[in-house]
């Protein structure tokens, strides 16, 4: 008989390819993911792990199992809503990774309509990048994602995931008052990128998933850009960009609050400069009755913020 917790423990690996980062994100020692891996070899008469250099990868067996692993997992996440649905009323705490704007955009106003709707429920959130909510979500440290689309992301028909998606924003043009393109009589101008491929830039650091679209827009649009001054913290960028440091391109959400007098925010003309952001859960926990109501909520919020 295969222990289900030995399954979560080989996805583990699987995602951080490492033994080490694998106990970290299960809470467990090194020792003890280990002993459960060598359980499950025992148990399924195969070896399916092999060293990769400093780290590991999944055999042929390993990959099988995995993919039978995914499965079995999802499966007892369904069975755990049905239960938890067959218990009755929705009372209980669900922990919420989000990023920064998405917590203001959409998961605060989701939390204040649910005080009334669900008043046994209760939210955690996390504040997480929007690159980091996915692996919470797949590690169980959180119950539910707000998360974007990044390069490396997990692809939409990952099958450990359920998606619902919540909204797309453009990126603006944050320009210095100084800049030719500020000009008053270029107010309702849309820019062409090219037009900024020779200025300094300010933008997230990589592995920021708004530092992807910014490359991925300016590349498509024939340069790379000269990332002069890093931030994660847009009310930052738009700070540099008000002393003239450079331009950016900052997500329309990111924009909300910031001190904008000494810039001029413009739209740009290129589609793939736009966030995409979705709430996930794990497969087979879209109909947990703690899990239904945020997912509802969220998507309320995100069609009223517009």
């Amino acid at each position: 008989m295969i222990d289900a917790r030995r399954l979560r423990t080989l996805r583990a690996v699987a995602d951080h390819r490492t033994v080490t980062a694998a106990a970290a994100a299960l809470y467990l020692t090194p020792s003890a993911v280990s002993q459960q891996l060598a359980a499950l070899e025992q148990e399924t008469g195969h070896h399916l792990l092999a060293r990769d250099g400093r780290g590991v990868r999944l055999t042929a067996a390993g990959e099988i199992l995995l993919r039978h692993a995914d499965a079995v997992l999802a499966q007892l996440e369904r069975a755990e809503a049905d239960l938890a649905a067959y218990s009755g009323g929705v009372a209980g705490e669900v922990t919420v990774a989000s990023f920064a704007t998405g917590i203001a955009l959409v998961l605060a106003p989701a939390i204040r309509a649910l005080a009334s709707q669900a008043p046994g429920l209760r939210l955690k959130v996390l504040d997480a990048e929007g690159d980091a909510s996915l692996p919470m979500l797949l590690d169980g440290r959180a119950d539910l994602a707000v998360a974007v689309e990044y390069r490396g992301a997990p692809r939409a028909d990952d099958a450990r995931l359920t998606r619902v998606p919540l909204y797309a924003e453009p990126f603006e043009a944050v320009l210095p008052l100084t800049h030719p393109l500020a000009a008053p009589g270029r107010a309702s101008a849309v820019v062409d990128l090219a037009e900024l491929a020779a200025e300094p830039w300010i933008g997230p650091y990589p592995g920021n998933p708004c530092h992807d679209v910014v490359l991925l827009a300016c590349e498509h649009a024939g340069f790379q850009p000269r990332l002069v001054h890093s931030s994660d913290d847009f009310n930052a960028v738009v700070a540099l960009a008000s002393a003239g440091a450079g331009v950016a391109l900052v997500p329309r959400s990111a924009l909300r609050g910031a001190d904008l007098d000494r810039v001029a925010v413009r739209p740009v003309d290129s589609a793939l400069a736009t966030r995409r952001v979705f709430a996930a859960v794990r497969s087979g926990a879209e109909d947990h009755p703690l899990l239904r109501p945020v997912l509802r909520g969220l998507a309320s919020a995100a069609a009223e913020a517009g």
